[in-house]
């Protein structure tokens, strides 16, 4: 995956592949029809971590590394993530709003030189329920991104065995690699 092919993507297909004991995605291009056209990044929850890391490769025979999230804290309920290239160097960031997270999940995505991006779950409602009733936490959720007051992008999570979710970038100078970490970390992340 080249950044520049990355870059050119308007939708994204993240699906969680089901594993016992580690997360793992992998991160589709959607066509035109919303199918998946092609594996863009395969991503792996770091086994028994002492902080938060995901590493996303090019493919599952993990051998080339394309981009990576690590909590800069060990635990923490607002903890920020740095988003990493290939080669380590910080290309942004993520964090969770705490405050603003006790009733609807909020997080806060920044690209350098922009500013906050922020993404709320779509259904107040949903958002409600999920957290008060242990039993209906499968429930679907949507989130959507804004920056400066308008759309950047947004993950919606389909109904299905696993978890899969749909991705549609609204503006087209955000990093994908950031969209993609962060649409990952609501997977891995959401229900801490």
């Amino acid at each position: 995956m080249t950044i520049d092919i990355l870059q050119q993507q308007t939708q994204l297909i993240v699906r969680q592949r089901i594993r016992l004991m580690v997360n793992q995605y992998e991160v589709h291009a959607a066509g035109p029809d919303g199918q998946e056209a092609g594996l863009l990044a395969f991503a792996q929850q770091k086994r028994l971590a002492f902080k938060e890391q995901v590493t996303l490769y090019t493919d599952d025979t993990k051998q080339v590394p394309v981009l990576g999230f690590k909590a800069r804290q060990v635990i923490d309920l607002g903890a920020t993530y740095d988003v990493l290239d290939a080669a380590g160097t910080p290309i942004g960031l993520f964090r969770k709003k705490f405050g603003a997270s006790l009733l609807r999940s909020t997080w806060v995505l920044e690209q350098p030189g922009w500013p906050e991006i922020v993404g709320q779950e779509r259904n107040q409602w949903v958002a409600l329920i999920r957290r008060f009733v242990d039993e209906l936490s499968w429930l679907p959720y949507h989130f959507d991104f804004v920056v400066a007051g308008r759309p950047a992008f947004s993950v919606e999570r389909k109904w299905g065995f696993r978890d899969t979710y749909r991705v549609a970038i609204h503006e087209p100078n955000l990093d994908r690699r950031l969209v993609i970490a962060m649409a990952v970390a609501l997977d891995a992340l959401q229900s801490r």
